[in-house]
């Protein structure tokens, strides 16, 4: 074949089996090939072919779907990391598809430089966060796949190929948020400006008054998000906006206190004390929703955008027009309410603006995004369920990276352009080399 490296002690758990973050998903692939360029990974890729195996890329495995499963040749993209180039005349930066988003936003602030918009975790490679639509929140700036300029890719016959707004069009459309169906990606250029500060501003509100005011708050704050706390009316809320400085972070201390202490270490108690016992779900959350008061900070952008998650869950989210986003969040507090569910978690609620993106979840329509999640261990499929239910009233799309049940005949109502996504696949991968059984369900075959 070639010298493409085969990384059979990379898998994340044991004898050769994978297993993504959330631990719900395992796979066991015929062999995993770490390539160190792209040579090597179009290498590896047609000579899966010739053996008759499916092929998917892996990144950090943060998607809660089998998106990336295979049984076939999986690819670890992890030595393909760092900045090709960078063109400050254009403002924009090519970067490895293996380069996790933390390295990226390091190497980015060391050059003055830095991303629009992020989400909210930054382990993901650039090449596994843009292919799932991964998202933060943003009144006019949208998900990371929305800042890209550019992208390569292998495809199903071993070739690269390039696109652009200017360079296969129809190709870039698509692929920047491509679920792994059309090509491995192996370098992305994004759009930068000028590393900027924010200043957050965080503090709990009442349910009832975020859904009143939710429109002024959403006009109101570049980024606004909040996160309710099941069988309370409380809620957290969260206003980031750009600075001028100076630069005023949390404190080692209070931030340690807050976010290491408080958000992760005496919530993954909360969470045990919950699963074993769950009848103590509804007090522990009336706690955790009055736990952390209100404050106000100011950092670099990346530092705001981003706080550790080491609490594993498991996630379901939606994305709902944004104008149905207070009805939805009301049927979800009152069917937790007459139900018998006891939810440890906060549902997280943020938002977009329309994207041009084919299968982006904000597609032509300005967007609300609902998270629901479990601790890990913790019965989910009656809850998820229940949620998936109201969601689906309201033309939802569900984020690709995390669980829900739609298929292809659902997608192809709530994405009006899912047949354009359809007929450049059957173009790029019409043996589909690419294919698995996430991808069978949700694209048809």
């Amino acid at each position: 074949m070639s010298s493409t490296r085969t990384a059979r002690g990379t898998a994340s758990g044991k004898n050769g089996t994978w297993r993504n973050w959330g631990g719900n998903v395992s796979a066991r692939p015929a062999r995993e090939v770490a390539p160190a360029s792209v040579e090597e990974l179009a290498a590896a890729v047609r000579g899966a072919a010739d053996e008759g195996l499916r092929v998917k890329a892996v990144g950090t495995g943060h998607s809660f779907t089998s998106i990336a499963a295979t049984d076939g040749v999986l690819i670890r993209p992890h030595l393909l990391t760092g900045i090709r180039r960078i063109d400050r005349e254009a403002m924009t930066v090519t970067v490895e598809a293996g380069t996790p988003l933390k390295r990226l936003n390091l190497a980015l602030a060391r050059e003055g430089l830095s991303l629009t918009n992020m989400g909210d975790i930054m382990e993901q490679t650039v090449s596994g966060a843009t292919s799932t639509g991964t998202h933060g929140t943003g009144r006019d700036s949208a998900s990371i796949a929305a800042q890209m300029r550019g992208l390569e890719m292998v495809t199903a016959d071993g070739s690269v190929l390039t696109c652009s707004e200017r360079e296969n069009p129809d190709v870039f459309a698509a692929a920047r948020i491509g679920l792994g169906a059309l090509g491995i990606v192996t370098a992305i250029t994004f759009a930068v400006e000028p590393v900027f500060l924010l200043t957050a501003r965080e503090e709990p509100m009442p349910f009832e008054r975020v859904l009143a005011e939710f429109d002024e708050l959403w006009a109101e704050n570049e980024h606004f998000e909040f996160y309710w706390f099941p069988h309370t009316g409380n809620t957290n809320t969260k206003r980031n906006n750009r600075s001028a400085g100076p630069e005023q972070p949390v404190g080692r201390l209070k931030g340690w206190f807050e976010d290491e202490f408080l958000s992760n270490g005496v919530f993954q108690a909360a969470n045990w004390v919950g699963r074993a016992a769950p009848a103590t779900v509804p007090a522990i959350a009336r706690i955790s929703s009055k736990a952390l008061s209100a404050r106000t900070y100011t950092d670099t952008s990346y530092k705001v955008f981003t706080s550790p998650r080491r609490v594993r869950f498991l996630e379901m989210e939606y994305a709902v027009p944004r104008e149905a986003v207070a009805g939805t969040l009301r049927e979800l507090k009152a069917m937790v309410e007459r139900s018998r569910l006891r939810v440890s978690f906060p549902v997280e609620v943020r938002t977009a603006p329309a994207d041009d993106i084919t299968l982006s979840t904000a597609s032509g329509r300005d967007s609300a995004y609902i998270a629901v999640h479990m601790f890990r261990g913790t019965p989910y499929q009656a809850y998820f369920t229940a949620a998936e239910r109201i969601f689906t009233a309201h033309e939802g799309r569900p984020h690709w990276g995390k669980l829900h049940t739609r298929d292809a005949e659902y997608f192809s109502r709530v994405y009006p352009r899912f047949g354009e996504f359809t007929a450049l696949r059957d173009r790029l991968d019409p043996d589909r080399l690419f294919r698995n059984d996430y991808l069978r369900r949700v694209l048809g075959p």
